[in-house]
């Protein structure tokens, strides 16, 4: 790309101004200048893309260009002359007219004659070159359809089913640079694909313990076209015997594939319905008509593809050691996973970190057909060069060492964000790591006492040792419905925390939690359609330690008459549960149970029309969230008097349409999340007496139209965030308020990221 390119364009740009005015002023070049105007107008596009696209011309095509670009500059000097050009001296303004003619006549030659030449010539290369790539990107495919063996028609038009197998993950041949689930997510995501398929693609995740009902009501409901089934609702038998009058074509991804038991409950042999299947097992034939087993990465591919995650960039950076650099990149053993964790685990360390390193995953078994054993060991490299850190930094850690994935939404790492806005997800591989770890040692001497999938009751690895003391802290139970004989004895002297996964309507809790004295936590998810009714509760009467107290889609209980204060219980956490009249002060008295407690949180709590009114008697409590509770139309009239309250979050609650004037007396409060209330009519009046208060979050309140006068009495704000159309308030404020930023909310969150 030459100069005179660059030139042209500038020149073009500014003649065009100078036409405009010229149209404007003089009246004897009124009519040229408007022609000239729409001839350059269409040239401009085609200067600026040869300048942008920085490719370079041919000679011959240059020079036209340089032609052109010098009569612009002539056009430009001529302009310039024309509107400094005295109305009184007519006779120059005559001649000034006919050289304006004779450019225009000029551009217009150029725009009618070799600029249609130039286009003309174009479609010819482009085409010609088109024709080249489509025969390489053909041949592409007719290799990937020779390794799958089946036709690309045959793929889709005759039922085949794509199992991705062999190793934990693989970088297939050619251009194919990650493992099972990415390819079979580009798949989903793919153009052709999408409108073959009329749009009608489902990608679900099975996993080790699937809800095998539910994933059969998604996909019978993707079928039907019918979003709304519930797993409640009758499926026809898997055959076909449901009245099809209408075949509508329907691809379901099912990724994470872990048995053959569960794949025949989830293909649906309706007509046109296509299953492909992501496992790292082979299966049957019986049922897979059609397998694709992804490669290992090339040594040049898992060069770059570590490079990148140690370096941040694809290719060994200079004056680093090559050899032994290669060398770990070896000892991956091509298996994309590895190389991402430990080249991000390597990250800004020393090279005798490195040498350590290297020697580390010498001593790891050699490769094995199923990649198992080896992909863990050599990833604990990167869990023993974790350090010690608390909370969020922990997760930060992990991330950065590509071991799990933070879903970033608009609260993520901000100050006041609460543990419940924090969510990640984690390839299955690295699961199975951290299960991997925690089992190496004999069942009664393990710090961490999992259970890696759902089980009908406890292992029986667990019940032939209940005879001695389980020294785990961490303890995770996952099961069905639980009766009362189902669980037995077992002692846990050191257990600190107890998660109970469950799948059922009603669920007995185990009497070893009498055994825990040094309980601190205890997790309680249900994973069934419905919430679950609890028994045995006089378990958790005497938690005398226990700190903190989760409850997910549990219908709520009432606890026994004889349950003693729980003096040490700082956290309480209702998330999709029914609170039914639970919390009710003719119930219970919520001061004297929990006479410390420093933090509550309501979550999706449905049927939650309003909170107690002893809520405002726990002088303790530092924190308050009642979220996504969409029936709730009101907060108690003396919440003011929760002097320790620094935080206060009611966001996305529709019903709740005032705050009450009560809230202006927490002389503590030092974040207010009232977001997505959208039909909260107003701030209190007298919000500027929170003088401690730092931060509001009032995105997606349409109904607020004006400010309280006393907002700018709030000092100590020096955040908001809110939507345009009521950020000019904030701005008169803000002359109160030298230091207060102004957000405007971005788009609203989405749901996107539970499809990962």
């Amino acid at each position: 790309m030459a100069v005179t390119d660059f030139i042209a364009g500038k020149v073009a740009t500014e003649l065009l101004e100078m036409l405009d005015e010229i149209c404007r002023k003089s009246f004897l070049c009124k009519p040229t200048a408007a022609q000239l105007v729409t001839s350059i107008q269409d040239l401009l596009p085609t200067i600026q893309e040869i300048k942008y696209t920085g490719v370079a011309i041919p000679p011959p095509r240059q020079r036209q260009i340089d032609a052109l670009s010098e009569t612009l500059v002539r056009g430009r000097d001529l302009a310039h002359e024309i509107l400094n050009s005295g109305r009184w001296n007519f006779l120059k303004n005559v001649q000034l007219a006919r050289k304006m003619e004779k450019l225009e006549k000029k551009v217009s030659r150029f725009v009618n004659g070799p600029l249609q030449a130039h286009v003309l010539a174009d479609v010819h290369h482009l085409r010609h070159d088109s024709e080249k790539k489509f025969d390489r990107i053909e041949n592409s495919i007719r290799q990937l359809e020779q390794r799958l063996g089946a036709a690309k028609s045959g793929c889709w038009g005759r039922g085949r089913r794509v199992v991705g197998g062999g190793g934990e993950e693989g970088g297939g041949g050619g251009e194919v640079r990650g493992g099972k689930t990415t390819l079979a997510r580009e798949i989903c995501r793919d153009d052709d694909v999408r409108s073959y398929f009329n749009d009608r693609v489902l990608f679900l995740t099975v996993s080790q313990s699937p809800n095998v009902e539910q994933l059969r009501s998604k996909i019978w409901g993707m079928i039907i076209g019918n979003d709304s089934v519930g797993s409640s609702d009758t499926i026809p038998p898997l055959t076909l015997q449901y009245d099809f009058r209408i075949v509508v074509k329907t691809l379901v991804i099912l990724d994470d594939v872990w048995s053959l038991p569960v794949l025949d409950q989830l293909i649906l042999k309706t007509p046109g319905c296509k299953t492909l299947v992501v496992s790292r097992f082979k299966l049957s034939p019986s049922v897979i008509n059609c397998t694709y087993e992804l490669e290992l990465l090339r040594e040049d591919e898992a060069v770059s593809l570590f490079c990148h995650a140690a370096f941040g960039q694809n290719a060994i950076p200079s004056g680093s050691n090559k050899k032994l650099i290669k060398q770990v990149v070896d000892e991956c053993k091509g298996l994309p996973l590895a190389l991402k964790v430990i080249g991000a685990s390597l990250r800004d360390k020393p090279e005798m970190f490195w040498t350590s390193a290297k020697s580390i995953l010498t001593r790891s078994q050699p490769i094995c057909e199923s990649h198992e054993i080896q992909l863990l060991e050599r990833m604990r490299l990167s869990i023993d060069c974790l350090p010690e850190k608390k909370l969020f930094a922990i997760l930060v850690e992990l991330a950065d060492k590509n071991l799990l994935t933070p879903v970033k939404d608009a609260r993520y790492g901000d100050i006041y964000s609460s543990y419940y806005d924090i969510s990640v997800y984690q390839h299955d591989v690295l699961r199975d790591l951290a299960i991997y770890l925690s089992n190496r040692e004999n069942v009664n001497q393990r710090r961490r006492l999992l259970m890696p999938r759902r089980e009908t009751g406890i292992p029986k690895e667990w019940e032939r040792n209940v005879d001695k003391p389980f020294n785990a802290q961490i303890v995770s139970v996952h099961t069905g419905e639980m009766r009362e004989m189902d669980w037995f004895s077992m002692e846990f002297p050191k257990a600190e925390v107890l998660i109970l996964n469950f799948s059922s309507s009603e669920y007995f809790l185990p009497p070893f939690i009498d055994n825990m004295p040094k309980l601190k936590t205890l997790v309680l998810i249900n994973y069934s359609t419905s919430n679950a009714v609890l028994h045995n509760l006089s378990v958790v009467t005497n938690l005398s330690n226990l700190r903190s107290l989760w409850f997910e889609k549990i219908s709520v209980p009432q606890l026994p008459e004889t349950t003693l204060p729980l003096k040490n219980l700082r956290k309480i956490s209702l998330v999709l549960c029914k609170i039914n009249t639970s919390l009710d002060d003719s119930v219970v008295g919520l001061p004297y149970l929990f006479p410390c407690l420093s933090e509550l949180t309501m979550d999706h709590c449905v049927d939650l029309t309003e909170l107690p009114p002893s809520i405002c008697k726990m002088n303790k409590l530092k924190s308050l969230s009642v979220t996504n509770c969409h029936s709730l139309r009101e907060l108690p009239t003396d919440l003011g008097k929760l002097s320790s309250l620094q935080i206060l979050r009611t966001y996305a609650c529709p019903c709740l349409r005032r705050l009450p004037p009560g809230i202006c007396s927490l002389v503590l409060l030092q974040y207010l999340d009232i977001s997505q209330c959208v039909n909260l009519a107003s701030l209190p009046e007298g919000i500027g007496g929170l003088k401690c208060l730092e931060k509001i979050d009032m995105r997606e309140c349409p109904q607020i139209r004006n400010l309280p006068r006393s907002a700018a009495s709030l000092r100590s704000l020096h955040r908001v965030i809110c939507d345009e159309e009521v950020s000019w308030l904030w701005r008169e404020v803000e002359k109160s308020i030298p230091d207060l930023c102004i957000q405007v909310a971005e788009a609203c969150f989405n749901l996107d990221w539970l499809a990962e």
